[in-house]
């Protein structure tokens, strides 16, 4: 089940974070770029004395204890977040199943 999941991760490309049990660490903004029988190729960066590091790792899968991705992320300045009526029209969700206007 997770060798499934962590492949459809790998097909759709997107930034996940990895735990990796036998270290006890986490490796965050992670990208997986192929897995290839119980092994999982993966290339993040670091920032380490002023300067970014590109890694990449091949790790066991089952050296893998948890893995995680960012689903959405709201900014957290002065700026009010977009609500339905600023939406243009075209885009707008319509209500399936409008009020009744019967009065009891």
């Amino acid at each position: 089940m997770l060798q499934r999941k962590i492949y459809q991760l790998c097909c759709d490309g997107r930034e996940v974070c990895i735990f990796l049990r036998d270290q006890q660490r986490w490796i965050e903004k992670a990208k997986i770029l192929d897995i290839e029988g119980d092994l999982v190729t993966i290339r993040y960066e670091t920032d380490e004395d002023d300067e970014i590091c590109s890694w990449e790792e091949m790790v066991r899968l089952e050296s893998i204890g948890a893995i995680t991705q960012k689903l959405a992320s709201v900014p957290r300045s002065n700026i009010d977040p977009l609500v339905s009526e600023d939406c243009p029209e075209a885009e707008r969700i319509r209500n399936h199943y409008p009020e009744s206007n019967q009065q009891e």
